[in-house]
């Protein structure tokens, strides 16, 4: 039996208030992304042809459903924007955030210095999960290079589809290694969003991280830090002279981080808060 399509408006406003029914705090806007998703439509036509008759009805019911359930928006669509970018997600990845572009935004001049004085610049990313750090920055700079490293092969194939669908495939590999167990060779930068939840905090994080988002990719040790101790005893091994570590912390690490770091031989070289006003990233250089 056909299904029976509805006119577009009339299944926004539906979408719109079964989710605000549910609780759901973003109701407007999670029931727009689903609505336009299954239904290839835009924020556009819901304007000017509110009556346009649309399908996949079922589709955005068993969607509503999902999201209902607390199931993240993006989890349910397979896919998340960054830095302009649309990236595919996968069960072991975690969900590229806004905060993490603060990243990419103070490590991006350095790569461009580095591209046009040397003619290349070589990026490791550790744990690159969607590959979201290093595909921004060869994305934004066509002389650079980057190497994403991960332990699942969940995350790595994720990543190698989203460099295909960026048209930088030839720039990006996907690299199995703990950490840098199995790398070789010198890098300009290395940049990483490591887990930096202390392990015991990770059952009061909302639900839609607890549940959804890979514990592994989350669960940075008793105290947070265990893969900022990682990185600092090992980067420089694979550290290009004079080149750069960025690090996406916790609100409050900053002070334990920079101490790791400092330890290790390094300087902290600039810092950055995210658009909350909360220290997110540090620039290391040895």
């Amino acid at each position: 039996m056909a299904e029976i399509g509805r006119p577009l408006g009339e299944l926004l406003r539906h979408a719109r208030q079964r989710l605000a029914g549910a609780g759901i705090a973003d109701a407007a806007f999670d029931s727009r992304l689903i609505v336009e998703h299954f239904t290839a439509t835009t924020r556009t036509d819901a304007i000017s042809s509110p009556d346009r008759i649309v399908g996949h009805v079922t589709k955005i019911e068993a969607a509503l459903d999902r999201r209902i359930a607390g199931e993240p928006v993006h989890r349910i669509l397979g896919y998340r924007d960054f830095y302009g970018m649309r990236l595919n997600l996968s069960v072991e990845t975690l969900e590229p955030r806004p905060d993490t572009e603060t990243l990419v935004d103070a490590v991006l001049p350095f790569v461009h210095e580095t591209a046009a004085r040397q003619g290349i610049c070589r990026i490791l990313d550790l744990g690159t999960g969607t590959g979201a750090i290093a595909l921004a920055l060869v994305t934004q700079e066509p002389k650079a290079v980057a190497i994403g490293v991960d332990v699942s092969d969940d995350a790595l194939a994720t990543a190698s589809v989203n460099a295909a669908h960026l048209g930088v495939a030839r720039r990006f590999s996907a690299q199995k290694s703990d950490w840098f167990a199995e790398i070789v060779g010198l890098h300009h930068l290395i940049v990483s969003n490591p887990p930096y939840i202390r392990s015991r905090e990770i059952e009061d994080l909302q639900n839609e991280v607890r549940n959804f988002d890979p514990r592994r990719a989350l669960d940075g040790g008793p105290d947070g830090l265990e893969p900022y101790r990682t990185i600092a005893s090992g980067a420089a091994r694979h550290l290009e002279k004079d080149g750069l570590v960025g690090l996406e912390i916790g609100h409050d690490q900053r002070r334990d981080v920079t101490e790791i770091f400092e330890q290790a031989g390094y300087n902290l070289f600039t810092q950055h808060k995210d658009l909350g006003g909360n220290d997110r990233v540090l620039v290391f250089r040895r």
